[in-house]
C-alpha cells in the first residue's frame, strides 16, 4: 500500500506542472478570447456594421478561440488532437454541404449588411421585383412594393444579379416619352412641357429638365421628357407630368400623334 501511495504521490507531482500548465491556458486563453471577441465587436462598430450582425460574428469569433485553446490544452496532456481536428473538419463539411443553401444565403447577408449596396427605406430593383427596403435579416431582405406587396428576397439570390438602387444618389430622373401630332411645332410642345414642370413643385430646378425630340416618325414626333426629382418622389413626378401634359395639350390645342392609317 505504501508502495502505492508513494509511486501514486510521484505520479501526481511529476504531472502537476503539467495539469498546471493547462489550467492556466484555459484561463488565460478563455480571457484572451473574450477579450479578442470585445475588440472585433468594436471594430465592427467603428465600421458601422449593421448592429443585427455584429453580435453574431463576435460570437463565431470567441467560439472558434476558445476551441482552439481546448485543443492547445489537450494537446499538454500528450492527448493525440489530429483526430480531433479531423473530426470536427469531417462535421463541419457534412454540415457545410447539408446547408449549403441557408450557409449561401447567410454569406450573402453578410456581405450586404457589411457593405451596405442599399440601406432600409431604400428604393430598389433586385431579382426582378422593385420596392422599398423594409429590413435588410441575416438570410433575406424584405421589400415592400407599391402597391403593398410584402416581398422576401433570399440573400444569396440578391447578390448573385445586379443590383439597382434607384435611392442610392439621393435624386433620381424620371425618363418620360411624349407623341404629339408630327406637323405641331417644337418650341410649342417644349414650351407647353416645361410650364408643367415648372408648376410641379416636387422637380429640381437644377438640373433643368431635359425636353429633346427623340424621332419624328409619320404622323407623330416624340419627346424625350426628363426632369430630375429626389427619389422618394418619383412615381409622384411621373404621375403628375403624365397627367398634367395632357391637359395642358389639351387646353393649349396640340394634337396628340396621329394613328398609322
Amino acid at each position: 500500500m505504501e508502495q502505492h501511495i508513494t509511486h501514486l504521490t510521484e505520479r501526481f507531482f511529476n504531472y502537476l506542472p503539467t495539469v498546471l500548465m493547462a489550467l492556466a491556458t484555459l484561463v488565460i486563453g478563455f480571457i484572451l478570447a473574450n477579450t479578442i471577441s470585445r475588440i472585433a465587436a468594436k471594430a465592427l462598430h467603428r465600421n458601422k456594421v449593421e448592429l443585427t450582425v455584429i453580435p453574431f460574428l463576435a460570437s463565431i469569433i470567441n467560439v472558434l478561440l476558445k476551441v482552439m485553446v481546448l485543443l492547445s490544452a489537450a494537446g499538454m496532456f500528450g492527448i493525440q488532437t489530429t483526430s480531433f481536428v479531423a473530426l470536427l473538419g469531417a462535421g463541419g463539411i457534412a454540415i457545410g454541404l447539408a446547408l449549403q443553401g441557408s450557409l449561401s444565403h447567410f454569406a450573402s447577408g453578410v456581405l450586404l449588411l457589411t457593405f451596405r449596396p442599399y440601406q432600409v427605406g431604400d428604393k430598389v430593383t433586385i431579382a426582378g421585383f422593385t420596392g422599398d427596403v423594409e429590413s435588410i435579416q441575416v438570410f433575406n431582405t424584405v421589400l415592400k412594393t407599391s402597391d403593398n406587396k410584402r416581398i422576401i428576397v433570399p440573400n444569396g439570390t440578391v447578390t448573385s444579379g445586379p443590383i439597382v438602387n434607384i435611392s442610392g444618389q439621393g435624386t433620381i430622373r424620371v425618363d418620360m416619352v411624349f407623341a404629339v401630332a408630327d406637323d405641331e411645332h417644337i418650341d410649342r410642345v417644349r414650351a407647353s412641357i416645361q410650364r408643367v414642370a415648372d408648376a410641379c413643385p416636387l422637380i429640381l430646378k437644377t438640373p433643368p429638365v431635359d425636353i429633346l425630340v427623340n424621332s419624328q416618325e409619320v404622323g407623330a414626333m416624340k419627346f424625350d421628357v426628363r426632369p430630375w426629382c429626389d427619389s422618394a418622389h418619383y412615381w409622384e413626378v411621373y404621375y403628375f407630368m403624365q397627367e398634367n401634359i395632357k391637359k395642358q395639350f389639351d387646353a393649349e390645342g396640340i394634337r396628340g400623334a396621329k394613328p398609322n392609317k
